[in-house]
């Protein structure tokens, strides 16, 4: 037989291969839908990888069936935007194949990563069923240890020597601190950002919106690869993918998984604030650098500040009492990250400037009792400390 193989025989194929094997069809899936796609997102997170290859096969030949078998798992409305998705999903999965694919990576020096390998980062299952189906990086760096570990930067490509300047300064200051910089490798912000976290103790982090076989944009090619370096370059797409403006606003929502996102310059309909609504459906706290009032490329920054969306911050070290200790610090020998999720919300409610138990009980949403038992584990974790009834962060990841 000549010519294209067709859709349904190329997805009974792909979900007979890949039976029972969920790392083979994550990376599949990886290929067959893209990050931003809510159907595929739902139905991989309800059956797992495996089994929604085979729904998807079902599908191909015999759709009323196949609707059928959704019904316990969810409503009408959503069952339809499944069915419905599996033409998209279909006319991929001649391309899907994963060993051709990770043959494609390893050319490049890449490899796979996904939830049931050692280097997943633990941090991005926050993300629920929105979380990448696979990640392809390059680069030395253990992804894991330094997205667990992490603050994403972000701000305008037509920066300012202004943002430049103030975004060095912090990344170095988060660097310095033991803490891993995330950003997008783009021109503007995210460039001083890499940069300046370059000079630092600690790795840096890219995520690109198309493969990593392809360094993007290609006049950050020297600033990538000295990431690729000491950090990682990773994607959620495979090799061969462009970085189509679609995947740069679904990529924006892995930036986001960081501990907290900082904005360092950003106009009123920036791509970085599109970033800064990720961080905030997954509860992440967002500081903002003020900027002149007369600058338009501050405008974003000033508007999330008013609307109380933002902290205003204007250093590192404030980045960091945002960000906290989401992981453990392996250089500190402490084991410093939180006990329990009241422990993580008291941690969150209490101000920089200090707040006082009842204050932390209804910022956290918890009784009082319980705001005091998660203030103690806290203080005996040497994250806070009270002096004179009110609570105060412990500074973080300094000498």
């Amino acid at each position: 037989m000549t010519g294209t193989v067709p859709a349904e025989f190329a997805a009974h194929g792909l979900a007979k291969a890949m039976a029972g094997d969920e790392r083979l069809a994550a990376i599949a899936w990886s290929v067959i839908a893209e990050g931003a796609d809510e159907a595929a997102a739902w139905l991989v997170a309800e059956m797992g990888p495996s089994a929604a290859l085979a729904w998807l096969s079902d599908a191909a030949t015999d759709p009323v069936a196949a609707t059928i078998r959704l019904a316990p798992l969810a409503q009408p409305a959503t069952i339809d935007k499944a069915v419905a998705a599996t033409e998209r999903w279909l006319a991929r999965t001649g391309d899907a194949d994963p060993q051709r694919n990770l043959g494609r990576a390893h050319a490049v020096g890449a490899r796979v990563i996904t939830r049931v390998d050692p280097e997943w980062p633990s941090i991005l299952d926050d993300l629920g069923g929105r979380a990448p189906y696979a990640l392809w990086a390059r680069g030395g760096g253990d992804l894991s240890a330094l997205l667990g570990r992490s603050v994403a930067l972000v701000g305008s490509r037509a920066s300012t020597g202004y943002g430049e300047h103030v975004a060095a300064e912090i990344a170095g200051g988060v660097s310095d601190a033991g803490w891993c910089v995330v950003s997008g490798g783009a021109y503007g912000i995210d460039a001083a950002a890499h940069r300046a976290a370059l000079t630092g103790p600690t790795p840096t982090v890219a995520v690109m919106a198309g493969g990593v076989d392809r360094l993007y944009p290609a006049g950050n090619a020297d600033l990538l690869g000295a990431i690729l370096d000491r950090g990682v370059v990773f994607s959620e797409v495979p090799c061969g993918f462009a970085p189509h403006r679609s995947r740069f606003l679904a990529r924006n929502r892995v930036i986001a998984a960081a501990a907290a996102t900082c904005v360092v310059e950003a106009a009123a309909r920036s791509g970085a604030l599109n970033t800064v609504s990720h961080a905030l459906e997954w509860g992440r706290p967002v500081g903002a650098v003020p900027g002149p009032v007369t600058s338009v490329s501050s405008q974003g920054c000033h508007r999330l500040i008013r609307d109380g969306l933002a902290v205003l911050v204007t250093d590192a070290r404030q980045v960091l009492e945002l960000a906290g200790p989401i992981a453990p610090d392996p250089a500190s020998g402490d084991a410093g990250g939180f006990g329990s999720a009241a422990e993580r919300a008291a941690f969150d409610a209490v101000s920089t400037r200090g707040s006082r138990t009842e204050q932390v009980a209804k910022g956290a949403g918890l009784a009082i009792g319980e705001a005091l038992a998660a203030l103690a584990g806290l203080e005996l974790a040497g994250l806070v400390a009270s002096a004179g009834g009110v609570w105060h962060r412990r500074e973080i990841g300094r000498n």
